[in-house]
């Protein structure tokens, strides 16, 4: 039996959680994604290679996908061009979608610039903003 890719997701979220447990309390809270970015800090150095960076960008980002999806909702999507899922919140008022995978990709490589807690926080302005105006954005 073929999994849906939301199945798909909220599997590797929790698995990552669960992994990670020793580590802090990842509850799905807005605020363990500030745990989620100090782990991304300590693994940045041991992470150099592209199948362990394909990975953890997948772990951590379908865990950053699940925080968004079960505090503001959403559904998910595959975006065949960048070969990875895509949140979409706010159908059909508003429209905000993150590609969470990619900004933890970013957090890896570039460290501190690419800060989890402040993507997210874009994230939420957004979806405020869509639910007041209509909005629609892609949050990158």
């Amino acid at each position: 039996m073929q999994r849906s890719l939301q199945d798909d997701v909220i599997s590797t979220a929790e698995s990552f959680a669960a992994n990670f447990a020793d580590r802090g309390n990842f509850d799905f809270g807005v605020e363990s994604l500030r745990l989620l970015d100090d782990l991304l800090d300590e693994i940045r150095d041991f992470v150099t290679d592209d199948d362990p960076l394909d990975s953890v960008c997948s772990m951590a980002g379908c865990y950053i996908f699940e925080v968004a999806r079960r505090n503001y909702g959403g559904k998910y999507y595959w975006a065949a061009e960048k070969e990875q899922p895509v949140l979409v919140t706010g159908e059909p008022a508003f429209s905000v979608s993150i590609f969470a995978f990619d900004k933890v990709r970013g957090r890896i490589v570039n460290g501190s610039e690419d800060n989890i807690p402040f993507y997210f926080d874009g994230y939420v302005d957004a979806v405020e903003e869509g639910k007041k105006t209509g909005y629609c954005a892609t949050i990158v």
